[in-house]
């Protein structure tokens, strides 16, 4: 425990007192503050993020239950001593009722002070750390195996292996489904904050009304439904990477609070008027031609600029077909049919497809075949029919297959447009905009 780290309030109106606490905490290695009175305390809490508040109940003016009671409307997460020189059982349980950590008496021993601190400071810190691990469990990724077999992808985990150990902002290209967010995790287990939590938001898949709470938080009241305080992403990312999926649909008010944030690593919650502190890299990624969208008006230059301080590009499935026997054998240990072998009259006509949904297709292709076979072998005809058809002529398009492979992806969901854009790789809107041009929307 790093006690320069921890920032301690002491809130007494004896000022002889209060200095003695401030300069024996200070001199003991914590960050120590004042407060003379219980309004001042208030204040002081809402403008900057204390760890612990040592707290004098029998203040004039605004009491220690009091600042208690605000405290608790106000959603503050300050651990709080409370310091009293008459303590009853009623003080002491109200105290406690109100979210107080510990009481003392006063006259008080200030080693026994220095360590009750110390035990408040690591029950906040545990508490943020449960919420912190609980929404990264909840973002997890069912795979997040790097198969690299192939000279492409070869060369891309050297790369990725070098800029990992770097603080560099990096951009991840690449189409849907081809591995983008498994390259983001391999540069965040590389990096420096690989202790830290990964933290990952699809910026398509959430409505823009909605995305800029889910980044910055909020404070309770910040608008209507906001009845407790949110921590944001940023927040929980802290000393760790925010993976920015799909920036390229990021809505172009937010993307100037996001360069700030790279800029100075710092930003306010919504509704909020302390400025919060971070230490995070941010990871971004994209399928989108991003220089273009800058031309075109939908991307700002600077935040291209300040994301793509090295640009990794993960080639898609048919470029890497080495690759594919390993993907096979790494899907099938996954299910209860892993002793199924494929022929080679099958991987041969894996091999030979498009795969316009990259790794996301091809790992629904291997599981289908494996639910849907009767014998021990998988043969061309346990394939969907797109796999198999033999080509019309040498000029047949790479979007004909797509084509045919979303229509008929979309039939076997029985029209389900949210599954199918799911085991497509590709994003609902994208869907719909693909069905439109087919006329089928």
């Amino acid at each position: 425990m790093k006690k320069h780290e921890i920032r301690v309030l002491i809130a007494d109106d004896e000022k002889n007192l209060r200095e003695v606490l401030q300069a024996e905490l200070a001199a003991d290695g914590f960050h120590a503050c004042e407060a003379e009175n219980g309004q001042q305390a208030l204040e002081q809490l809402q403008e900057q993020e204390f760890d612990v508040m040592v707290l004098d109940l029998n203040m004039p003016g605004l009491g220690g239950i009091e600042v208690l009671e605000r405290m608790k409307a106000l959603d503050l997460p300050t651990e709080v001593v409370v310091l009293t020189a008459n303590a009853t059982v009623a003080t002491a349980v109200e105290a406690m009722k109100l979210g107080a950590y510990e009481y003392l008496t006063k006259p008080f021993d200030l080693d026994t002070l220095v360590t009750i601190v110390e035990r408040a400071y690591e029950k906040r810190s545990l508490r943020s750390e449960n919420l912190r691990l609980r929404t990264h469990m909840m973002r997890q990724t069912a795979d997040r195996t790097v198969i690299a077999e192939s000279p492409a992808m070869r060369d891309l985990m050297e790369t990725v292996g070098k800029v990992a150990r770097t603080d560099l902002t990096v951009l991840v290209t690449g189409e849907s489904g081809a591995g983008k967010e498994v390259i983001a995790r391999t540069l965040h287990q590389g990096s420096q904050l690989a202790d830290g939590p990964f933290i990952s938001i699809n910026c398509g898949a959430i409505p823009e009304t909605m995305i800029e709470s889910e980044l910055f938080g909020y404070e309770k009241g910040a608008f209507t439904g906001a009845h407790a305080r949110k921590l944001g992403l940023l927040e929980l990312a802290d000393e760790g990477t925010l993976f920015l999926d799909e920036i390229g649909d990021m809505p172009l008010p937010l993307q100037v609070k996001l360069l700030r944030v790279i800029e100075t690593e710092r930003f306010f919650r919504l509704g909020g008027t302390r400025e919060q502190e971070i230490r995070i890299r941010i990871i971004a990624a994209t399928n989108k031609d991003l220089k273009a969208a800058v031309k075109q008006g939908g991307f700002r230059e600077d935040l291209f600029y300040r994301i793509s301080g090295f640009v990794l590009n993960v080639p898609p499935l048919r470029e890497r077909r080495e690759d594919i026997p390993l993907f096979i054998k790494h899907f099938s240990g996954s299910t209860p049919f892993r002793q199924k072998r494929f022929t080679k009259e099958a991987l041969a006509a894996l091999a030979a497809y498009a795969w316009p949904g990259n790794i996301r297709e091809l790992q629904h292709v291997i599981q289908r075949a494996l639910l849907l076979s009767r014998g021990e072998t998988i043969a061309p005809a346990d394939l969907p029919l797109d796999l198999t058809a033999p080509r019309r002529s040498s000029a047949r398009l790479l979007a004909d297959v797509e084509k045919e492979h979303i229509l008929a992806v979309l039939h076997e969901t029985g029209g389900h447009r949210e599954k199918a854009a799911d085991i497509l790789g590709i994003h609902r809107k994208t869907l719909r905009r693909k069905l439109a041009e087919y006329g089928e929307a």
